[in-house]
């Protein structure tokens, strides 16, 4: 099932709310765009990369700290932006005490980022499914990593790693019912459907 634009997703492990601005089925499946809406002490799942995509996220309010490559920045302006490029290892938090607001804007493999990340991970999350950060467990990660693996490999173990313990756990897994691509998640309705909140100009120029 497409994702549509207004449409709301919610990560209770991550703290996090999405609200799609630009699904990727307005954009022939290679571009979608974000509202991330983040509760302090919230942070995303885990240090990742997208191995063929680009995201770019953009500052509306609050603070939001950033870890890529190694090297930290924090966006405390509204405007500021930082762009990850492709097979960049990063992560991302909510830097301050109150609710930050953030565009994220992610180019390649949109449309399987949208099933990856709104409907499988945030549908593992709301079902109690992931441990306290958003992470399933060892064997619901090798059949979802192998399963998406050009879309977002988490880095630890290094990825050689996963790949050999993952092609000995994935059999394992999928004879206990563990699958990569849940198709309950692929068609679970949003949590609701919301009025886009207008961006500043600061904000609409990096995003149109």
């Amino acid at each position: 099932m497409a994702v549509s634009q207004g449409e709301v997703y919610e990560n209770p492990r991550c703290r996090e709310r999405v609200v799609i601005r630009t699904p990727a089925a307005q954009t022939g499946g290679e571009r979608t765009v974000m509202d991330v809406y983040v509760q302090p002490g919230g942070a995303v799942s885990g240090a990742h990369v997208h191995p063929l995509s680009e995201e770019r996220f953009t500052l509306v309010r609050g603070r939001v700290g950033f870890s890529v490559d190694g090297r930290e920045v924090v966006l405390e302006r509204p405007g500021q932006s930082i762009l990850i490029p492709p097979g960049a290892k990063h992560r991302w938090w909510n830097a301050g005490g109150e609710e930050s607001r953030h565009i994220c804007e992610l180019r390649g493999r949109a449309d399987r980022f949208e099933q990856l990340v709104l409907r499988q991970l945030f549908g593992l999350a709301q079902d109690g499914r992931t441990g306290p950060e958003g992470m399933p467990n060892l064997l619901q990660q090798a059949v979802t990593t192998l399963e998406f693996d050009d879309v977002l490999r988490f880095t630890t173990p290094p990825w050689p790693v996963q790949r050999v313990l993952f092609g000995v756990l994935a059999p394992v897994a999928r004879l206990l019912g563990y699958q990569g691509c849940n198709p309950e998640y692929m068609h679970r309705r949003p949590s609701e459907t919301a009025e886009l909140e207008p961006l500043p100009d600061e904000v609409a120029a990096w995003h149109r």
